[in-house]
């Protein structure tokens, strides 16, 4: 088996090449290897205090965040275990004891 890449589109593991393009079979999807290569920069998500964050890792809030649809704030101070890094804006998904399920932006919490 040859080490191509998995279709960016549905991730599909049956690409094959077609001359310098990239081909899923099964969306159809065609792409270049350079944007392959491209879009495999790996990110590194770093707190407050740019410590490097892996997933698992236990944090703590660092100023009173507001919660929309809450009506009380999250407070700084609040720790937070086993959280799983995402890509977006807010950044962390976790689950806080008495808030729920949530996402928070890795700038506001510290590496505990």
């Amino acid at each position: 088996m040859s080490n191509l890449p998995n279709c960016p589109k549905c991730n599909s593991e049956y690409t094959y090449e077609v001359g310098v393009i990239l081909t899923c079979p099964e969306c159809a999807h065609e792409w270049s290897k350079s944007e392959t290569e491209a879009s495999e920069e790996i990110r590194v998500w770093k707190d407050a205090n740019g410590n490097v964050l892996q997933n698992g890792d236990s944090v703590t809030v660092i100023k009173d965040l507001k919660v929309k649809g809450a009506s009380s704030m999250l407070k700084g101070g609040t720790k937070v275990r086993n959280i799983r890094l995402i890509e977006g804006d807010h950044d962390i998904d976790c689950k806080i004891d008495g808030f729920g399920a949530m996402q928070l932006k890795s700038e506001f919490v510290k590496k505990s």
